[in-house]
């Protein structure tokens, strides 16, 4: 299959009617995008990454009053959250309707939403009848891509379309809020939206939601090992690691600081200045360079754990899980 890469969005929409698969751009990560209501496209997505089916999709809609299409019973404090935060990086854990086919959700009653926040998707979506179930547009497991270029070296060959646009401008995935029986809220995962902001809109803390059992988690995002390169990453106190792996061709990635002094063939800074967003924008991106470049093992230090932070930190320690001991 020939791949196009381009910023038509009427062929992609065309392309999505037809129950074909479509790479969309989001504020997050690219996603590959199919007909979430049509059973034969959601199940091209899960061969084309490679996701196991137990692993739940979340729905992409053009407006938070499109999502409430596909849910149910949706607490007062979901709605005060989208008034702040959508269109953006957040999804809604909801109980689904009818509507949603059972495969989008690997069976359960709850399903994922969000209004993403890119213009070009924004666009695509008030075009389509339907919503979009999009994972991010990688082989399952591997770095989440932020670039069309990423996309197409994964998934080139795989798919018609890559609607381009531009870098991903927050560059890891959504925040995932779920609600309790009593509509309070619970954080699935981290993400672009800082839980203090959430908090703040709330006026309450949030708690975390329970570890979900592996063969069934609740939603995306959920699996010990995720967004992991090929080449070994541990994360913890630089200096000790780079002690361990003397005589290794290794790569550091540090927050904002350079560690100069330590031997390594290359240092990645992902924000001198130290800005937490722009660190997030660019982990992807420097961690698939990391993963392309022949070194023997990667070495990244804890990031500051609030805001975005704790994203980072969530999607660094689900990338070392598959080499920890």
């Amino acid at each position: 299959m020939q791949t196009v890469t381009g910023t038509d969005i009427i062929a992609a929409a065309n392309y999505l009617k037809a129950g074909e698969l479509v790479a969309i751009p989001t504020e997050t990560v690219y996603g590959l995008a199919g007909n979430a209501l049509d059973e034969n496209a959601v199940i091209k997505i899960f061969t084309t990454k490679g996701r196991p089916r137990f692993n739940p999709l979340i729905l992409h809609v053009a407006s938070w009053t499109a999502a409430e299409r596909y849910v149910k019973n949706i607490p007062t404090k979901a709605y005060s959250l989208a008034a702040a935060f959508m269109p953006g990086p957040v999804s809604f854990l909801l109980p689904k309707n009818d509507l949603v086919p059972d495969i989008v959700t690997a069976g359960s009653d709850k399903v994922a939403v969000r209004v993403p926040g890119h213009p070009l998707t924004q666009q695509l979506l008030q075009l389509l009848p339907f919503p979009l179930a999009a994972p991010s547009a990688n082989p399952f497991g591997y770095i989440s891509p932020t670039t069309a270029a990423h996309v197409r070296e994964n998934l080139g060959g795989k798919i018609p379309y890559i609607l381009d646009g531009g870098p991903a401008r927050v560059g890891v995935e959504s925040t995932i809020i779920g609600f309790d029986e009593a509509g309070q809220p619970l954080l699935y995962r981290s993400g672009g939206i800082g839980t203090e902001a959430i908090e703040e809109v709330l006026g309450e803390k949030i708690l975390k939601a329970g570890t979900a059992a592996a063969h069934q988690p609740e939603t995306s995002g959920r699996l010990k090992s995720h967004y992991a390169p090929h080449t070994p990453l541990y994360l913890g106190h630089i200096t000790a690691m780079t002690q361990l792996w003397a005589g290794k061709k290794i790569a550091l990635i540090s927050f904002k600081d350079e560690y100069a002094h330590l031997p390594a063939a290359k240092h990645f800074v992902l924000s001198p200045a130290g800005n937490l967003n722009e660190a997030a924008s660019k982990l992807f991106a420097v961690l698939r360079e990391a993963d392309s470049s022949g070194y023997d093992v990667i070495l990244t230090e804890k990031f500051p754990n609030h805001g975005i932070g704790r994203a980072i930190n969530d999607r660094l320690e689900k990338a070392q899980a598959l080499h920890k001991d």
